[in-house]
């Protein structure tokens, strides 16, 4: 889930600040050019006091008559002007011919912005502010200053300034904002790792208690001690579910076990009572052979859940434990009834594999997945039983050579008191494997089925090499 909100919150993040940013790089710039601009209408403002009183024209060289002084100081301190700052700086009669200008051969542009600003000022007001400077634009900034005798415009100052240093600060003005804004932008992903951590904490442990609790480990639980109050309060309901859920489960388990174990004791009387009853009538009676395999099924059967409620509350002795040899031992212990059926059992696998099992649970899985596999093979068919490591795990399999299962029985196979339609002449109450599969569970251990080449069932039995670092489920 972080992976998918971390993500969104940084999108967000960025958006914020690049919309914060840059009306704030747009204003840096106008700030700016705009000290540019006024400094330049201040020495607009000098130059037009200077120009203010020049009565006389230049002649027709150019050259200021030798009685006007003023004209002299005004072309002296435009020269001078334009040596310190390399601006272009001339003041223009209305016709456009220059009283004083520095370069001398400068003259005001024909067109543009230039031309417009030059307009504006023979209109008696101060030109427009320039267009705005960009650092990728190399436009020059013109600004205009009308010179005011007497109620009328007799001329105008006209400065045009390069802009190279203007862009030069605008653009280390923009360095400092991007490196502020990527220093923010770290802060604010951090922010956001932190915030969907804290939020997301008590999510990912009830995810971890959910996943516990559906594997079997009932006593899971949530602490509910960070993260948002609306989250700590669904822990809390989630542990009050648990421990309902845990209590209807035992409930549900005492229930199956003592009604199994009450049941037996009317169900060994009326067992009784047939034979007594069988006394009187002929052996051969058909009636009373039925009768009384039915009750024996019956007994099996209450037996079978009494196993079941035991192995799904009593909690599994790991110990380290010689998976090879144990299974080797059981596959010896049948070998009497395989013979006696005619089916070859064999053990061919490790001699010694060593892995952490409860070896009466392990023993007792082994012992119902052999007879099992005894029941369905045919005499002249073999059975196998092996055990090999496997990676972190250790597997043991018995696989057989009877009539197998389909897809849609293999789906089905270890359910409770299931058995296939095939099979329904053949002994047995359909709760072998799922008691096989709850002490296996206990333990840490799995139990798989697959079809075995040519024909047949493969049964795998899973153990962990490593001691388990939590406690195992009772049942699955």
């Amino acid at each position: 889930m972080r992976t998918r909100l971390l993500p969104l919150l940084i999108v967000l993040l960025a958006g914020v600040l690049l919309a914060l940013g840059f009306p704030l790089a747009g204003s840096q710039a106008a700030r700016e050019q705009q000290r540019v601009v006024v400094d330049r209408i201040d020495d607009a403002a000098r130059f037009a006091s200077l120009a203010q009183f020049v009565t006389a024209r230049p002649g027709a060289d150019g050259r200021a008559p030798a009685e006007d002084e003023r004209l002299s100081t005004l072309r002296t301190e435009l020269q001078r002007y334009h040596d310190l700052y390399r601006i272009r700086a001339g003041v223009f009669y209305r016709d456009r011919t220059p009283m004083a200008a520095a370069p001398a051969h400068w003259r005001i542009p024909s067109s543009g912005e230039g031309r417009q600003a030059f307009d504006e000022a023979l209109a008696g007001r101060r030109s427009h502010d320039p267009h705005q400077a960009w650092p990728w634009d190399d436009r020059r900034l013109p600004v205009a200053s009308p010179v005011i005798r007497d109620g009328d415009v007799v001329a105008v100052v006209f400065t045009d300034s390069p802009t190279k240093q203007l862009r030069s600060r605008i653009l280390h003005g923009w360095l400092w904002l991007v490196a502020g804004e990527a220093l923010a932008m770290l802060v604010a992903v951090g922010a956001a790792f932190r915030l969907t951590g804290w939020v997301l904490l008590p999510v990912r442990t009830l995810d971890a208690a959910t996943h516990d609790i559906a594997t079997g480990r009932m006593k899971s639980r949530v602490v509910a001690g960070s993260g948002p109050p609306e989250l700590r309060r669904l822990a809390r309901s989630f542990n009050e579910m648990a421990d309902n859920v845990e209590d209807v489960l035992e409930q549900q388990r005492a229930f199956v076990a003592d009604a199994s174990h009450q049941l037996r004791n009317p169900l060994s009387a009326l067992l009784l009572r047939i034979e007594l009853l069988a006394l009187e009538l002929p052996e051969d009676n058909e009636e009373i052979a039925s009768v009384r395999t039915e009750g024996k099924r019956l007994a099996r059967v209450l037996d079978g859940l009494l196993d079941l409620a035991l192995a799904e509350h009593t909690p599994a002795d790991l110990q380290l434990t010689d998976v090879a040899a144990l299974a080797a031992e059981r596959a010896d212990a049948w070998r009497p009834l395989a013979d006696d059926k005619g089916v070859t059992l064999r053990y061919d696998g490790h001699g010694a594999v060593t892995g952490w099992a409860d070896p009466v649970a392990l023993s007792s899985a082994l012992d119902a997945v052999v007879d099992n596999a005894l029941k369905f093979t045919p005499a002249g068919e073999e059975v196998t039983v092996a055990a090999a490591p496997e990676g972190e795990r250790v597997r043991i399999t018995v696989a057989d050579h009877g009539p197998g299962l389909t897809e849609e029985e293999l789906e089905r196979i270890g359910d409770r008191f299931w058995r296939s339609g095939r099979h329904q002449n053949v002994s047995g109450s359909g709760l072998g494997l799922s008691i096989t599969r709850a002490m296996l569970a206990a333990g840490g251990a799995e139990i798989s089925y697959a079809p075995n080449a040519p024909r047949g069932l493969c049964v795998t039995v899973t153990v962990p090499r490593d001691r388990p670092h939590q406690d195992l489920p009772a049942a699955p």
